[in-house]
């Protein structure tokens, strides 16, 4: 039972494909609640299979809410994504004290729970002509600007991850300012308590686990869907693993074979970055991704009746 009625907001993070949408879906319905999505590439309608979005029988065992709502033409960013599931929150808040929200997107995450660190405006033309450049030259040449205009960033950034290098960047660029320097500044606090929820498993599990997801994408007919974006492949929606090596393939680049490869491989990449990211929260509840739901529950429960 719960003792109070404080507005908490349920957090499900861990890897891709360790079962967070099964156990998001489970909750929501035990707690009569809705579901916020919180994966940054899910946003976007163009893009379906290789983002993993729920299937309908998933969207429809409880009502989502940021999924599949924009546009790969629109300008939409974790800042955005803040100031809008706020709002929503506010609002499901006053329908329920219990709610969830879900994904892998460590940052968007971040961005929720505790608040961002706010930077300047800046031209748009920046984050193109980098697109172009990581594009036609690779992603080592975005890694030395970066060490020339911000060592410290340089030295804490995922070097591998062209989205964080392209976002420091272009604020580099654009203000004239490290990127660095805008980071860290207080934040305002939140009108709800926490709870944040962790499944793992064995890294053998999570990679075969990722590999699998990856076929059957590729079952489904993810090369036809990247066919129909490869037009629009500069778009920075679509510099995601899964699209962005299927374009090396359109353009020549890749084998068909060593594509799909390479997505595999990419993939339990952002997997092992994941983790990383979640686990420097000590306040997270870790469990297996086959532990008894009952008794994530039941750790729930207990929680609650903390605050």
């Amino acid at each position: 039972m719960i003792k109070n009625t404080k507005n908490t907001l349920i957090t499900i993070v861990g890897p891709t494909a360790i079962g967070k949408t099964a156990l998001s879906i489970l909750l929501a319905n035990h707690f009569k609640s809705d579901i916020i999505s919180c994966d940054s590439r899910q946003f976007y309608k163009e893009m379906t299979i290789g983002t993993a979005v729920p299937e309908k029988e998933e969207l429809a065992a409880a009502k989502h809410h940021f999924i599949q709502n924009r546009s790969i033409f629109e300008d939409y960013n974790v800042g955005s994504f803040e100031r809008d599931t706020l709002k929503k929150l506010d609002n499901l808040f006053t329908e329920n004290p219990i709610q969830i929200m879900v994904g892998g997107s460590g940052l968007y995450v971040d961005a929720v729970l505790n608040g961002l660190d706010y930077f300047p405006e800046v031209d748009p033309k920046i984050r193109e002509k980098l697109t172009a450049e990581l594009n036609e030259k690779g992603i080592e040449i975005l890694q030395e600007k970066l060490k020339e205009l911000d060592i410290e960033t340089y030295n804490t950034i995922a070097l591998d991850n062209p989205h964080r290098i392209m976002r420091a960047l272009e604020v580099c660029i654009g203000s004239n300012t490290p990127y660095s320097t805008f980071k860290n500044k207080p934040k305002a606090p939140r009108n709800f308590n926490v709870i944040k929820i962790g499944l793992n498993a064995d890294r053998e599990i999570i990679y075969n686990r990722i590999n699998q997801r990856v076929d059957i994408m590729l079952e489904n007919g993810l090369l036809e869907e990247a066919k129909n974006l490869y037009v629009n492949k500069n778009l920075n929606a679509l510099q995601t693993v899964g699209y962005r090596e299927l374009f090396s393939f359109f353009d020549g680049n890749f084998t068909k074979e060593f594509a799909i490869s390479e997505i595999k491989k990419n993939t339990r990449r952002f997997a092992k970055r994941q983790l990383t990211w979640f686990r420097k929260d000590e306040s997270t509840l870790w469990f297996d991704y086959q532990t008894n739901k009952n008794k994530i529950i039941a750790n729930i429960y207990e929680k609650i009746n903390t605050f």
